[in-house]
This record gives structure tokens, sequence and C-alpha cells, in this order.
């Protein structure tokens, strides 16, 4: 399973950052950019990824800015993406097992790099539980 991965300049040190652990860690992934800390637009991005994800070209995708708010708000204007922002892991494993999100939205100005990694891996490593789940991810779907 391949990432999409992206982010603005506020974003982009963490982006960075967590780049490594993926590829420490044997994760594949591919950046769409930014690639510096000059000034972007977020939206741009949010909808990038979005796209890949809803397109079935990348199962999953992470996302970076400020807050991680903007480009989720961006990337969930696509049909079928479900792009969660996350600080804590209770809430990252959470919109997997019962959201079936699909995209993470990471904030640099809001989390460390080792939280950023705990999030990352408590969202990662589970799996949408389905069941009564499905039905709720139907009524957002329609």
């Amino acid at each position: 399973m391949k990432i999409a991965v992206a982010s603005d300049h506020a974003g982009y040190e963490l982006k960075n950052s967590l780049l490594e652990y993926l590829t420490a860690e044997g994760i594949e992934y591919e950046d769409f950019g930014t690639y510096s800390l000059e000034s972007t637009d977020y939206p741009e991005y949010g909808k990038l990824i979005g796209q890949k994800v809803a397109s079935g070209q990348f199962s999953l995708g992470l996302l970076f800015c400020g807050t991680g708010v903007g480009i989720s708000i961006a990337a969930n204007k696509i049909k079928g993406v479900r792009a969660v922002v996350c600080s804590d892991t209770f809430t990252a494993r959470a919109s997997r097992q019962h959201n079936n999100s699909n995209i993470l939205a990471l904030g640099g100005r809001v989390v460390g790099v080792d939280l950023a990694k705990d999030i990352f891996d408590a969202w990662f490593n589970v799996q949408f539980e389905g069941g009564r789940h499905q039905r709720r991810i139907d009524l957002i779907e329609n």
C-alpha cells in the first residue's frame, strides 16, 4: 500500500520528519510537495491528495498544514474522501475503525514529531470495523 503525501509551507518540516519515519518503517509513499518553506496554498494540496485517494490511485493520504484543519477541509470537498485532523492517538484510531478515514491531516504548528509518529501509527495500524459503522459511512456518502 502506497500513501499519497503533501503539505503546505507550514506543514513542510513535520511532513519531512514523518517521511523519514515512513522510510525507516518501510512504508511506501509518494511526496507531492511542497518542497520548501516558501508560502503555498494548502487548498491545492488538499484537493490533489483528495483526488488521488478518491480515484483509487492511492489507498490512503497524509496531509500537513499549520493546524491540519484547512488542508483537511479542502480534501473533504472531494467525494469519497474522509479526511480527519488528529492531535491524539485515540481519535486517530477511532477515525479508521469507525469512520473509515482515508486521509490523516496533521498540524505542523500543533503536534511535535514524536506525537505525530504515534498518531500516524495509531491511524495506520488499524482497520475499519465495518458493520454498523458502514451504514453511517453510506449515509455520509449519499
